[in-house]
């Protein structure tokens, strides 16, 4: 197991306000992800996963506590470092694609690496290799709707991987997707770790990927319940 530290989640609350009411969420969490790891967040609704895993990626700021990311601290960060730091380290994918619609495939992945820089052969030859890293070099040329569900989640991969970030963190992938998508999606991801040694952190109800990550996080009203690894990973 590579010993180096990618993300640090020290003693980190997290409450919303709306009003008078104030909504406790994450209560004092305090996790170190390692590189080239594959995570499982897990729990019940409503426990913060998803919460958690937005301020892991610096789309969310926590209330109090520290985050670092691959040694630099970002809760601090502003405005267009925040963004420029988002775009470059962190990969997301979502339960559902979010892909633009009026965009080909091959687009829709190379757009990450627009947001600060300009285009060049070196960035479109990489979102081909991408592209066909996930089995869809033959739909560079499709726009969404004339993808499947599961081609377009393959698609979603692949954008997060553009920028070629620090880590990449998915929540809930599979939730959209059926058996047969969802079984292609897991080895597709496990691929990726093995071979881009590249660390994930995902929030997941399904037993089935949980089973063959390298370790389980449990969170329970906002805590950390319980951590367990995968002897046979």
């Amino acid at each position: 197991m590579n010993k180096e530290k990618m993300i640090e989640i020290k003693n980190v609350y997290k409450t919303y306000t709306s009003g008078p009411q104030a909504v406790e969420v994450l209560k004092g969490i305090d996790l170190v992800i390692r590189k080239a790891e594959v995570v499982t967040i897990v729990g019940p609704s409503g426990v913060g996963k998803s919460t958690l895993l937005h301020i892991m990626g610096a789309l969310d700021v926590p209330t109090e506590g520290q985050v670092v990311i691959g040694g630099k601290e970002v809760q601090n960060l502003q405005n267009d470092s925040l963004a420029k730091f988002r775009n470059k380290a962190v990969g997301f994918v979502f339960q559902f694609h979010h892909l633009l619609p009026e965009f080909t495939a091959f687009e829709n992945v190379i757009i990450p690496s627009m947001m600060h820089e300009p285009l060049n052969r070196e960035k479109e030859e990489y979102a081909r290799f991408l592209l066909n890293e996930v089995g869809l070099s033959h739909r560079l040329e499709h726009k969404p709707s004339e993808l499947s569900g599961g081609e377009q989640q393959r698609v979603a991969v692949a954008r997060a991987l553009m920028n070629k970030p620090m880590v990449l963190l998915a929540d809930e992938p599979t939730g959209n997707l059926d058996n047969h998508n969802s079984e292609m999606l897991y080895n597709l991801l496990l691929e990726l770790n093995q071979k881009l040694s590249q660390t994930l952190v995902i929030v997941t109800h399904d037993q089935h990927m949980t089973d063959r990550a390298h370790r389980i996080i449990r969170l329970d009203d906002g805590r950390v319940a319980g951590e367990k690894r995968n002897v046979s990973n």
